[in-house]
């Protein structure tokens, strides 16, 4: 562990999605504050390759392969998670999908499942982690959700903007229904991150504009994210709830996009 200054010395975390990208750049960032990290993850090696990453490091970390398109893998990755290391102070919920798709041509089968393993399944991890968080000092429930639903649109991901609109709804009203227990509910709004999904969105002509608009002339990095979570669970923010933090290089600020 490091001598940073938002410490998470003790904590246990469960962060979805840590196998690669905004996820693993969490759980780096956690394990580094002193935390023990589960990683969950759908793909055993990128998750196994963040474990022995955080292990070289010299912290705490184990493994967990789930999927969070349900309620009972859900269930069941909230009790692998807790058993690990004997009790859960954050649940991070970070797993996402982006199939790109037309309102017109959007399956059925797509829909369902952006919205279970975006939005869904913050309901699911949740009522599955209340118990063990109620049982910790600090209890934390903190989500990545998005700029894009919440702030701002783009062709072909109506329903990963519903879902993540959706998500900031349900931070707000989560953080109202558990103040009173001291258990504080939190998000981070990435904007353009360097990250593999990145690609998605053009080619390197369209990128290369898209990184121009920023006013800080740069995508984000998954660093930038995660030490926005990392205050966010820290002792520092425990008067913090129901917010979401946009961190996207100032890109949401210009009034006219065409300079």
């Amino acid at each position: 562990m490091s001598d940073a200054i938002f410490q998470l010395t003790g904590r246990t975390a469960l962060i979805t999605g840590a196998g690669r990208g905004i996820g693993r750049a969490i759980a780096l960032v956690f394990a580094w504050a002193g935390a023990r990290v589960v990683v969950a993850t759908r793909t055993e090696a990128a998750g196994r390759e963040t474990v022995d990453r955080i292990r070289a490091m010299g912290s705490e970390a184990c493994l967990v392969t789930a999927d969070v398109g349900s309620s009972s893998a859900c269930h069941d990755l909230i009790e692998e998670a807790a058993g690990a290391f004997g009790g859960l102070d954050i649940l991070l919920h970070n797993a996402a999908i982006f199939p790109s798709e037309t309102i017109e041509h959007l399956a059925d089968d797509t829909l369902d499942a952006t919205l279970a393993i975006n939005l869904k399944s913050a309901f699911w991890l949740t009522k599955g982690a209340l118990p063990h968080l109620r049982r910790s000092p600090a209890p934390r429930l903190l989500f990545t959700s998005s700029v894009t639903g919440p702030r701002v649109a783009l062709p072909g991901l109506a329903h990963y903007a519903a879902s993540k609109a959706g998500l900031n709804g349900f931070i707000r009203s989560a953080a109202m229904e558990f103040a009173a227990e001291g258990i504080t509910v939190n998000g981070v709004e990435p904007g353009l991150i360097q990250t593999d999904a990145l690609d998605a969105l053009g080619d390197a002509f369209r990128l290369s504009r898209m990184q121009t608009a920023i006013p800080l002339k740069r995508f984000g990095q998954p660093e930038d994210i995660a030490y926005a979570m990392l205050f966010l669970a820290s002792d520092q923010a425990a008067f913090i709830t129901g917010q979401t933090i946009i961190v996207d290089g100032g890109a949401l600020l210009p009034e006219n996009r065409l300079d």
